[in-house]
């Protein structure tokens, strides 16, 4: 609780008080645990008539699980990159009708990036606290104003492309990584306290480079999939990695024809995962997804173990009140 405080209470361009993986660890596994929630409370709805499960005890867990994913998944305590994929999933999850095509897909995507996701970003990246805000309303006002729609379209978070260029031009000074760039993504768990040598993001890798070489003021970069896999082979990585890209999407395509809810969901959560994935860097991208899917899909075995035996207990209860009566 008091951590998901501190975040509330920190600005946007302050850094964290906990390390980086402990902030992926926190931030990215654990506190998308309820999301899984959701999921198997809807799931357990869905089969309540077959199964005689009480549907009170369903809707009461899904209303618990929502509102603690509100509590740590909102704008004041984490990015778009990671509410959009939560809550796109969650309307998937219960109107299915709305994005069950391409086209409904495209409308509702064109939309949600082109106004709530710049809208969003007022707020993900206010430069006042939470507790500035509450005493100070007006300064949220102030950075509507100041930072309108229009305006988030010229800022850093559209910097994707050019950043292909700087790849481009580190390459020419240090020469490729020969898949040394991948590391930091495939061993994300690994604190940098125990491998002092773990590689940087390569976002934050080329925002040196130009920091160094061409008096760049800041290294918060992304970099796309293309120059992440010029960065580690050439014209060869990007091949090779778009391959690959091609085949996860093709195995999530199984999952989301499957019966099992909870995979058909976090199928369609890499879909949108995939437009911060695809903007990079690969690091953050590879493992916020997979946290996310430790989190739903590993912890929430454990959150299905205890919720079937205790609606296994209460219907076996209920079933000897009625044979007494």
């Amino acid at each position: 609780m008091g951590f998901v405080f501190n975040e509330m209470a920190r600005a946007g361009w302050m850094a964290s008080s906990i390390g980086r993986t402990a902030l992926l660890i926190w931030k990215k596994l654990l506190f998308v645990v309820p999301l899984g929630g959701v999921i198997l409370s809807v799931q357990y709805y869905k089969q309540s008539k077959k199964s005689g499960i009480n549907v009170l005890a369903v809707a009461v867990m899904f209303v618990l699980f929502i509102i603690l994913l509100l509590w740590f998944k909102n704008p004041l305590v984490e990015k778009r990159n990671a509410l959009g994929p939560i809550y796109i999933s969650i309307i998937y999850l219960l109107a299915p009708r709305l994005l069950n095509s391409n086209v409904k897909t495209m409308f509702f995507m064109f939309f949600t990036m082109v106004v709530v996701f710049p809208l969003s970003a007022i707020i993900t990246h206010a430069k006042s606290s939470l507790r500035q805000i509450i005493i100070q309303p007006r300064i949220l006002l102030d950075e509507f104003e100041g930072e309108g729609i229009g305006e988030v379209f010229n800022t850093i978070h559209y910097d994707a492309f050019i950043n292909i260029v700087g790849t481009i031009d580190y390459v020419k000074y240090e020469g490729f990584s020969y898949g040394y760039q991948f590391l930091s993504a495939f061993l994300f768990f690994i604190p940098r306290k125990i491998w002092e040598g773990k590689p940087v993001s390569t976002g934050q890798l080329v925002g040196e480079h130009l920091i160094d070489n061409y008096e760049f003021t800041y290294s918060n970069l992304s970099n796309p999939m293309v120059s992440e896999g010029y960065i580690n082979f050439g014209i060869i990585g990007v091949i090779l990695l778009a391959i690959a890209l091609g085949y996860a999407i093709v195995y999530f395509l199984t999952w989301l024809h499957s019966h099992i809810l909870i995979k058909k969901i976090m199928a369609f959560y890499f879909a949108i995962h995939l437009l911060f994935f695809l903007r990079g860097d690969f690091a953050n991208g590879f493992s916020y997804y997979v946290g996310t899917l430790i989190g739903v899909m590993g912890i929430a075995r454990l959150i299905d173990y205890l919720i079937k035996n205790g609606l296994n207990n209460q219907y076996k209860w209920r079933q000897k009140q009625i044979t007494k009566a």
